[in-house]
């Protein structure tokens, strides 16, 4: 029994191993992550991205490294609006509804808020991104 004993404790404790994500080549910020930019290793990392399906289709937000984990920080929903892009800002409050022109003063996705330079009176405004690409403002 002791000798049983004395192996456990010298053993130490049994460690887990999980699969992570990490890239197969470098992604640069702004690039479109692909299935073939991925690829899984046995290492774990508390935080890392354990999943390849969330990772398809989205941006990079940092530079990814092979070989080192990806994590949740590191990547968002694709960019539709850049700046500078001209843009549709929206106002909608029934009964009034006002558009205007406007250009972009940052870049974001989908549901994003971000600074827009109104054209015809030279102000800055803040609004949401919409999937038309159309900024509401609030």
């Amino acid at each position: 029994m002791r000798v049983l004993l004395i192996i456990l404790v010298m053993a130490g404790p049994c460690v887990a191993m999980a699969d992570i994500v990490v890239p197969t080549r470098t992604i640069r910020a702004k690039e479109i992550i692909a299935p073939t930019d991925l690829a899984t290793k046995e290492q774990d990392i508390p935080g890392a991205i354990s999943s390849q399906d969330v990772l398809i289709g989205q941006e990079a937000r940092v530079a990814l490294y092979p070989g080192r984990p990806i994590r949740v920080g590191d990547f968002g929903p694709p960019a539709i609006v850049d700046r500078n892009d001209l843009v549709v800002l929206i106002f909608d409050r029934q009964p009034l509804s006002i558009t205007a022109e406007g250009r972009a003063l940052g870049r974001g996705a989908v549901g994003d808020r971000i600074r827009v330079m109104n054209l015809s009176s030279r102000t800055t405004v803040t609004g949401f991104i919409r999937t038309d690409g159309q900024i509401e403002v609030k």
